[in-house]
């Protein structure tokens, strides 16, 4: 369903994600791990066709990113890094423009917006400015925006970014159910969302993939089965390779 195919990303001299290929399919939940400046954002930005890669590209449901991108498009939810909206409008009218911009018809606006707002907990603020909104519900507005239009590839960048632990709990139990039907890319530096929500786990560091497999393979990189212990080591051997 997504499948990412040599991608490279410089930025001058900088060489921000250096070959990186993956592929999920729908029921799997797959956690994009690695330190800060790892190339985990550049390489969503990338996959969902925010940003042009220098070289490589993905595929959408079999669409091809840099030559059908609005196809590719169509089948993607994204929440990027920081889930920008626009901070003088309501929850209630950003998403209605989003359903607008995605040619949802009214009734089919009205029926998903209600839906995804109970979902992630939107009730209560949907008629306040989203700049009034506290960092957590600002990011649930995002992540709303993202399930909108129900797409099967899911690419969610921090999503528990802001939130309280009660609604790291809620967002999680949230992306374990769309994951049994989904493709969804879960990008986090976080440990402790592995283990609860993902069944795949790719570690990036240097903007190269150094482990991709299960949590428990994940685990096995370190005798004390620790993950926070494999993390260390697999990114700190990336630093030395370079």
């Amino acid at each position: 369903m997504l499948e990412l195919i040599e991608l490279r990303r410089l930025f001058g001299p900088l060489i921000a994600v250096d070959g990186v290929s993956l592929r999920v399919e729908p029921g799997e939940v797959l956690g994009f791990l690695g330190p800060n400046g790892a190339g985990k954002s550049t390489s969503m930005r990338m996959a969902a066709g925010f940003l042009a890669p220098t070289s490589g590209t993905a595929r959408l449901g079999g669409h091809d990113i840099r030559t059908h991108r609005i196809e590719a498009q169509r089948l993607l939810g994204y929440l990027p890094e920081g889930a920008p909206a626009y901070p003088d409008m309501t929850p209630e009218a950003f998403l209605h423009f989003v359903g607008r911009v995605r040619n949802m018809s009214r009734r089919q606006r009205l029926s998903r917006i209600g839906r995804v707002c109970e979902r992630v907990r939107l009730d209560g603020v949907m008629r306040q400015p989203i700049e009034t909104l506290s960092k957590g519900y600002r990011r649930r507005v995002g992540l709303a925006q993202a399930l909108l239009h129900d797409p099967p590839i899911l690419i969610l960048d921090e999503p528990t970014d802001g939130l309280d632990p009660n609604q790291k709990h809620e967002v999680r139990g949230l992306i374990r159910e769309l994951g049994e039907t989904k493709a969804v890319v879960l990008s986090t530096h976080i440990l402790e969302e592995v283990d609860p929500v993902c069944t795949r786990a790719v570690v990036i560091a240097q903007g190269r993939v150094v482990s991709d497999g299960t949590p428990a393979q994940l685990r096995a990189v370190s005798p004390s089965g620790s993950l926070d212990e494999a993390f260390r080591t697999l990114t700190l051997a990336s630093r030395t390779a370079s």
